[in-house]
């Protein structure tokens, strides 16, 4: 695992109120964003607005404020928890005189940190590309010059197009390489999909404790920690259960609020076997305050990666946390709604794995009525070809 420096960059968060109800909330998770990417936050800012500014973002008197709090601190990075445009980025950079970066930066950097797999490491490269091409201008802000100077005369705008250009075919060869990388996965998973074996995948917000839960089904051992996006790569596991037989258990990444829209279109190789998936095991945080607002944006997502028509059971983690008694909820029809219970203490386990259970023994039943009717229906029409006229 690939380890920032303890003494990373000090940075200045700013989180601006532009009428949001869960304000700390948000702020809490850009701070344990900022130290999942290495970095030290020495200072923290927030305001209310009506609507952004559009040279800024916050405003003038907000960034005279950020740049006195950057000097006091002796910060030498500011990170805003919204999305800049290009000209905002340049415009603070300029007035702040050091690095201004915004949340879709500060995820990118953090998915670039932990990937691990080849496939994982070539989706956060192709969404870091197609993020940085729309800020290309700002590396190269002297070649803009249509007036020359000294030092400034030459190809200029030719530079820049060269730069882009090369740019343009590193992702042209990035989606290649993740396309016959999906085709792969594809085919695996369709054999795997064959059979009546389950398959089942853990979602979730992220840090809702997803790889803790995940390891203490299969013991495999996957890298849990208290920190954000600790999963990248998605691992599958056979897990027995007694009565049911082998069901496949799959780790995804977490999900989180505003997920660049770039990274779910990278990752949409690897979130396919989510779709695929015959239940999803959606993770809540259940001692978290916002799960409310944390369920919505994976519903969110899953949506956007075509998986809301998947049933779902919520998985409400951490019950120890809670003082909560592990359970298993149904709806008025006897249908599994919920299954409260601890991953890190493993109260409540043995509930889930009664569950999964179930459910394998549904699909098999399902898959063999099928098969059923399917071969009556084939019979049937054999006779009816038979039939004289």
């Amino acid at each position: 695992m690939l380890d920032r420096p303890s003494a990373g960059e000090r940075a200045v968060l700013v989180q601006l109120d532009f009428g949001q109800r869960d304000i700390p909330e948000r702020l809490e998770e850009v701070r344990l964003l900022t130290e999942s990417a290495g970095g030290l936050v020495c200072a923290e800012i927030s305001g209310r607005r009506h609507s952004p500014d559009p040279k800024t973002y916050a405003g003038r008197g907000k960034v005279d404020e950020i740049g006195a709090t950057l000097a006091a601190a002796g910060a030498d990075l500011v990170i805003f928890n919204h999305e800049l445009s290009p000209v905002q980025q340049r415009n603070l950079e300029r007035a702040l005189q050091c690095r201004v970066i915004d949340r879709t930066a500060l995820i990118l950097d953090i998915f670039a940190l932990r990937a691990q797999s080849a496939e994982g490491k070539l989706q956060v490269e192709l969404a870091q590309l197609e993020h940085l091409s729309t800020r290309l201008v700002r590396g190269w802000t002297h070649l803009e010059r249509q007036r020359g100077g000294i030092g400034l005369r030459g190809p200029g705008e030719t530079q820049l197009e060269t730069d882009r250009r090369l740019l343009g075919n590193r992702v042209k060869l990035l989606k290649e390489r993740i396309s016959r990388l999906s085709r792969q996965r594809g085919v695996q998973r369709k054999a795997r999909l064959k059979g009546d074996v389950l398959n089942v995948s853990l979602v979730g917000y992220t840090n809702a404790g997803k790889s803790t839960l995940f390891n203490a089904l299969t013991h495999a051992g996957v890298y849990a920690a208290n920190q954000l996006f600790a999963t990248l790569d998605t691992t599958s596991r056979k897990l027995w259960l007694e009565d049911a037989g082998h069901v496949i258990i799959s780790d995804t990444v977490g999900f989180i609020r505003d997920l660049p829209h770039s990274l779910v279109a990278a990752f949409q190789a690897t979130l396919e076997a989510t779709a695929d998936a015959d239940i999803l095991l959606h993770v809540v945080d259940s001692a978290s305050a916002a799960r409310d607002e944390q369920i919505e944006e994976v519903n969110k997502v899953l949506a956007e990666i075509g998986a809301r028509h998947v049933p779902q059971i919520l998985i409400w983690n951490k019950v120890d946390l809670t003082g909560v008694a592990p359970a298993v909820e149904r709806d008025g029809y006897g249908r599994i709604q919920r299954v409260k219970l601890s991953a890190r203490t493993g109260d409540g386990l043995a509930l889930l794995r009664d569950v999964l259970g179930e459910c394998a023994r549904e699909k098999r039943t399902l898959r063999a009525a099928r098969a059923e009717a399917a071969a009556l229906e084939s019979v049937e029409g054999a006779e009816s070809d038979s039939d004289p006229i």
